[in-house]
């Protein structure tokens, strides 16, 4: 007699062994950071560090047009003089 509330006890929790969910909680994204453009990827492509342009979600590549970086300033004189 005991055996059958033993079989209905084990058969009761493998039927609501189904209805467990082991799904890892789904968090938000992270913000993006200044310049970012929501829903692409940023491509390095020639390996420097620098982003060099970004992919959109349909696979195509887009480079970043800018105006060209300005020239370094020139070097300082030399100083001459008593400390110099």
């Amino acid at each position: 007699m005991q055996l059958k509330y033993v079989a209905l006890a084990a058969g009761g929790l493998m039927a609501l062994s189904a209805c467990s969910k082991n799904e890892a909680p789904v968090t938000t994204a992270p913000p993006i950071g200044p310049g970012a453009i929501a829903g692409t990827v940023a491509a390095d492509r020639d390996g420097d560090g620098y982003v060099d342009g970004y992919y959109t979600a349909d696979g195509i590549y887009h480079a970043i047009q800018g105006p060209p970086c300005p020239p370094p300033p020139p070097p300082p004189p030399p100083r001459a003089g008593e400390r110099g």
